[in-house]
Formats: C-alpha cells, structure tokens, sequence
C-alpha cells in the first residue's frame, strides 16, 4: 500500500534532476509544499525549458544546484541523503535527435549511467524515479497501449529513453536501488517553455491561440491522443514513489480519454476565446514520423499506484490559459494580436486590407 503523500514526504530529502524544468518545478513546487527538503539540479541549458521564475513560488524553500547530470563529481556529492531521487533531466526534443543525436546520447544515457553510478556509491538505500516518454513504443500495435506492448521506437531521442530506463531497471534488480520506471504521455500545463515549438504539442497550441494565431492541424484531424495535465502527472510521480509494489515496474502515466487533435484545438481556441484553426496538409517528413494513434492504458497504474487523472482537458486548459496570461512575459515575449496591432497602426491598416 501507497503513504499518503500528505505525511510522506515531511521532512524528507529529495533530489530533482532537471527541476527547474517543465515537470521538474511543478514537482519541485509540490514536493516543498509538502514539507520536503528539495534540492533542484539543472544545467539551464537553453530552449530546453529550464526557467528560473518556474520555481518563483518557493524559490526560498529549494536549494538550486547549476551542474549538469553527465558532471560525476558534482552528481556524487549531490546524491548523498537524499531520500529520494526523480530523475527528469533529458534532452527532450525528438527533432533535434534526428539531425543530431549526440545530445541524447550523452545526456538521456550517458548522464542517466552517471546518476545511477553515483547512487549505487554513495546512496543506494535512495528511491529514484524516472519519467521517459510514451514514445518508447513508437507506433500502437494495439490500443489503448498497455506495459506490455512492444517497444519499437521511431527515433533516437525514444531509443535514449529506453535505453535509460532499462539502465535503471538494472540498477533495480541488480544493485537493490529501488526505481520506478514512467512512460509519460502528453503532458501539458503551467511552466513549460513557450518560446518554439519542437515540443510540447498541447502547450504550443495554447500559446498560438493566446497570439490570436492560426492552428495548423494535420490532415483531417482525427488522429487520437491523450493528453495529461500537469498536476496530474506530478501526483504520479510522487504517489509512485511511496508505493513499494511500484519498485521494479513500469508504468504508463496518461489519461484513459482518448482525444482528436482537432477536437483538442477546438477546445483551446474556445477556452482561449481567442485564435482559429485551420487544415493542412502533412509534410512527407512529418507524415514519415507520425506514429498514428496512440493513447495509453493506465489500469497498471491505477490499481497499483491508486492513481488515475482527476482533471478534465477543458479544466486543465482553463488553469494553463490563465497562468500564461498572468505571466506571460516570463516565457515568451510576443503580445496578443489586438495589442501589436494598436500599437502598430500600419500594421492594423494593413491586415484591415489584406484577403
């Protein structure tokens, strides 16, 4: 049986490797208000979403380390004590793997081995906790995708993934540190980068609709997906880690609602009130990479962990629409439409002409 997180983790030491990221400062937030001694590490490494002002609510309550996860020396003083480890930091864009895949390399495995090594020396008895990607089984043989299906990926940045999990799976079985191992599905919400758009398909829409931008949706777009919401998956995360049955086994970490792509762009242009849509047409590059439909089986999870996802798709977006709009500035710089085109009356005249 799970702790409740509520008491679990007063008091207690964990590690964050790439905390001031995405997920990473959503858990550190969460972590710290649950009385935990938080210490967050991230090398700030740019466009890979690392941010300082994601951690601006508890920025006195975590301690910050700049290092990177391939720094041995630095990942053998910072495993010591700790209580438990989530190990986020990753090279996350599956674009850049395919033009270079050496970032992947040295940071998803070879950085991952260095964690590993670190607690294997000096803090076996530490959890660890790791997040890859749902793009570890590359295309669905069956749906939804449960533990069990194949692994077949369609990249180098999913290949890296893999390849980390199944390095801390061994840590597991053979070293005794004990790990739980996640294949996190579309994870969307406050705190994650806005400024492009190579990932984080969901968050990237958002900031479209928030522009008063046109969203491209590929083909007729009913390609099926699911998407989780960030306090959700963080909720996974720390749950998972108390659970003793969860050591040693991997898990899928999504929603049991499969939804269109463009029943998902409906959806924010309506919560936005703000941008459109429109069809286009895939790319032979992007249609060679599009591994169809894919959305997650979290029965494992749920009667395992005791979790499943507890906030609707139009909630979320509600919650992640309104943290970007107060705080818009701190994660990309171009304004609504109706103000660039107030301040700009050529501009107004312009687009007031244009068919």
């Amino acid at each position: 049986m799970s702790q409740a997180v509520e008491t679990a983790f007063k008091g207690k030491t964990a590690l964050i490797t790439g905390g001031m990221g995405f997920i990473g400062s959503n858990l550190a937030i969460r972590l710290a208000n649950l009385g935990a001694k938080v210490t967050v590490l991230d090398s700030m490494i740019p466009d890979y979403g690392g941010n300082e002002f994601n951690l601006a609510p508890v920025k006195d309550r975590v301690r910050i380390n700049y290092c990177d996860i391939r720094d041995e020396s630095a990942l053998d003083y910072l495993v010591r004590g700790q209580d438990y480890v989530f190990h986020l930091a990753g090279q996350v864009c599956h674009l850049m793997s395919l033009s270079n895949p050496f970032p992947d390399i040295q940071i998803n495995i070879t950085g991952t081995a260095v964690l590993m090594e670190a607690l294997r020396k000096f803090n076996p008895n530490a959890i660890c906790v790791y997040t890859g990607t749902r793009g570890q089984y590359g295309s669905s043989v069956s749906l939804p995708v449960n533990e069990e299906a194949p692994t077949n990926p369609k990249g180098i940045y999913e290949i890296s993934n893999l390849t980390a999990e199944k390095i801390i799976k061994v840590y597991n079985d053979v070293h005794g540190i004990r790990s739980v191992l996640l294949r996190l599905s579309n994870i969307y919400g406050p705190r994650s980068q806005m400024k492009h758009s190579r990932f984080g398909v969901c968050n990237w829409f958002v900031r479209l609709a928030m522009d008063n931008d046109a969203i491209q949706v590929y083909g007729d777009g009913s390609i099926l997906r699911d998407f989780c919401y960030v306090d959700d998956t963080v909720e996974a995360i720390i749950k998972s880690a108390v659970t003793p049955k969860a050591y040693g086994e991997i898990f899928n970490v999504g929603s049991d609602i499969p939804v269109s792509f463009l029943e998902l762009v409906k959806t924010i242009v309506d919560v936005a009130k703000m941008g459109s849509w429109e069809y286009a047409e895939f790319s032979a590059e992007r249609k060679a990479q599009e591994p169809g439909d894919f959305y997650s089986d979290i029965t494992k999870m749920r009667e395992i962990v005791g979790w499943s996802p507890t906030t609707t798709l139009e909630q979320g977006l509600e919650k992640t629409c309104e943290y970007y709009r107060k705080n818009r500035d701190y994660y990309w710089s171009k304004a609504p439409a109706e103000r660039a085109l107030k301040d700009m009356p050529a501009a107004k005249e312009a687009t007031a002409t244009k068919v």
